[in-house]
């Protein structure tokens, strides 16, 4: 394609169109109005927000849901700052999300003008990639390269524009960057993680988020079935194995199945797939130190940095997950080419699971009602997702007890805030994943803290853009994963952790032009569910739950917190 002259404006969003970009969510600003003017000729539709962090976490959404790399935009300074948690939530999730932030005009950085900041500083460690435009006429080289780097290395980029580099005029071409294939790794390493899985006696594959993000299910199958192998989904990724497979055992980590850590537990040979193997994602759960310490370990992840970074490995493999997994089960069937299926670890995970969800459903048995207790509610609404729904999950006791309900037989289905924990994260997500799947039902989950965050103001913007989101709030008027540690850790002291005096979040939600549902009943919530679905419109679910101690959730951060001591007999405050 031949050079054409454009302005910067011009050469911004027709990178953006190439790249796919088709929806961009932000809030209006004079910074970058010369390029959001040309939006709507170029067949983008910008979607304003209430607040640039649900902006973020929508482009988010979108990225994990379409596998495609996704824009956000903002005014320069407090705009790209409120960007910046959201950003780490993307890094840490592996999200090509391209944050365009304009800044100050190039003549006045430095004079403390308004609204200036220094941009770069506040992106440099959450992202993969980051640039400033350092002449107008560089515009659409470097929108691409923050496009490239999105996607290659699969994770956030920062393109920083001044704001007076709008303007002007260029001469370049358009075209879209390709995505680089990375291959299934060293083949040496693919041999001997083939013998040494053929060698197990109870191999376990641990099938993580970049499973999901790979599409690479059916290789993971084929392996699993070849081997008679049980699969465990790590931490938060409910998406990455199809819980109705026999072979499937559940999610590993907080709140996760008992299950999949007892099966865990017993294996001589992990076989860990697309994972980082997170800390907190291993660390032991209901008094289950479930990590096999003794066992060999074979790691495949795309990302070099991340290999042997959390766990020792015995084999290595800096490949795609999808290729890797796919060239593994060729070569072990090569190796073995009579294997018999192993009956007794297929019956060894029915009976497991068989154990667990006992367990689980007396749990949940309670027919308590204003307030419903949480377990009862968690499986009466996660029963009743249709198969293709979409569940944005928040950070909080609520949010982390549907890790043991939550299943799936599809990828990119579960979207969490994953190990950055930020409250606010599943409303806006749920946005984004919505504009990206528009035919599948899409759940945003949340705590009435972090609805309170995020939830709350953005319902506005589902109903002003007509994204159907269902939010449900689990309304126990509390923060309650702190409340938690201090009935755990401070002898029932509570400070800051109570919320006596929340609203009614269906009335408000009504008041918004969305539709409202009061739950506290557990036989209301299937046929709610079902009509929060069908209609079709935005809606808020008001979920009336127990709090406190009887929430039957694990400790949150044993791995950080100690039972206090007092060492001043009946403390007091010290007037020194």
């Amino acid at each position: 394609m031949s050079k054409q002259k454009m302005t910067p404006s011009e050469a911004l969003v027709e990178t953006m169109a190439a790249e796919g970009v088709k929806n961009v969510f932000g809030i209006v600003g004079s910074a970058f109005m010369d390029a959001l003017d040309l939006f709507p000729d170029a067949g983008i539709r910008f979607i304003p927000v209430a607040h640039e962090q649900a902006a973020t976490h929508a482009a988010d959404g979108m990225a994990r849901v379409s596998g495609l790399p996704q824009a956000c935009i903002a005014q320069n300074g407090p705009g790209a700052a409120n960007f910046v948690s959201a950003m780490t939530a993307a890094y840490w999730a592996h999200s090509p999300v391209v944050a365009i932030a304009p800044e100050t005009g190039s003549m006045g950085m430095g004079t403390g003008g308004f609204q200036e900041l220094d941009q770069m500083a506040m992106f440099e460690t959450q992202t993969v990639y980051q640039v400033r435009v350092n002449r107008p006429e560089r515009m659409a080289e470097l929108a691409r390269r923050a496009f490239y780097m999105a996607k290659n290395f699969n994770g956030p980029t920062h393109l920083n524009i001044p704001r007076d580099y709008f303007y002007g005029e260029l001469t370049d071409d358009i075209y879209r960057t390709p995505v680089i294939k990375r291959g299934a790794g060293s083949m040496e390493d693919l041999e001997a993680a083939a013998e040494l899985a053929l060698k197990a006696k109870y191999p376990v594959i641990l099938s993580g988020g970049g499973v999901s993000q790979a599409d690479a299910l059916a290789e993971v199958t084929a392996l699993a079935e070849y081997l008679s192998a049980p699969v465990v989904n790590s931490y938060l990724h409910n998406d990455t194995f199809p819980a109705s497979h026999p072979l499937s055992c559940g999610p590993i980590g907080y709140c996760g199945s008992k299950a999949a850590m007892r099966i865990l537990a017993k294996a001589d040979v992990v076989i860990a797939l697309g994972t980082r193997l997170g800390p907190f994602g291993t660390l032991p759960q209901y008094d289950i130190a479930y990590w096999p310490e003794d066992a060999k370990l074979i790691q495949c992840d795309t990302n070099v940095a991340v290999l042997g970074l959390a766990k020792r490995a015995d084999v290595y493999s800096c490949g795609d997950v999808k290729e890797f997994t796919g060239l593994l089960v060729g070569r072990i069937k090569e190796l073995a080419p009579n294997l018999e299926p192993n009956a007794q670890r297929t019956a060894d995970v029915a009976k497991e699971k068989e154990i667990w969800g006992t367990e689980l459903g007396e749990w949940s048995s309670s027919n308590q009602s204003a307030p419903m207790h949480p377990r009862r509610f968690h499986a009466e609404w996660t029963k009743a997702l249709p198969g293709n729904a979409i569940v944005a999950t928040d950070i909080g006791n609520n949010s982390s007890i549907i890790n043991g309900y939550l299943k799936f037989n599809g990828v990119r289905q579960h979207i969490s805030a994953l190990s950055w924990g930020n409250c606010g994260f599943a409303y806006g997500a749920a946005l984004g994943c919505k504009v990206a799947k528009p035919e599948a039902p899409v759940i945003a989950f949340q705590g009435d803290g972090a609805y309170g965050i995020s939830g709350l103001s953005e319902v506005m913007t589902a109903v002003r853009e007509n994204i159907p989101v269902i939010a449900i709030v689990a309304n126990n008027f509390e923060w309650g994963a702190e409340k938690k540690n201090q009935i755990d850790y401070y002898d029932n002291r509570f400070v800051g952790a109570n919320l006596p005096t929340n609203p009614d979040y269906a009335k408000l939600a009504e008041d918004m032009g969305a539709v409202g549902m009061k739950l506290d009943h557990p036989d209301q919530v299937a046929d709610a569910m079902k009509e929060a679905i069908a209609c079709g419109k935005p809606v808020v679910i008001n979920a009336i739950l127990e709090g406190g101690e009887k929430v039957l959730a694990e400790p949150f951060r044993r791995d950080a917190l100690k039972p206090a001591f007092n060492y001043l007999p009946k403390y007091q405050h010290l007037n020194v």
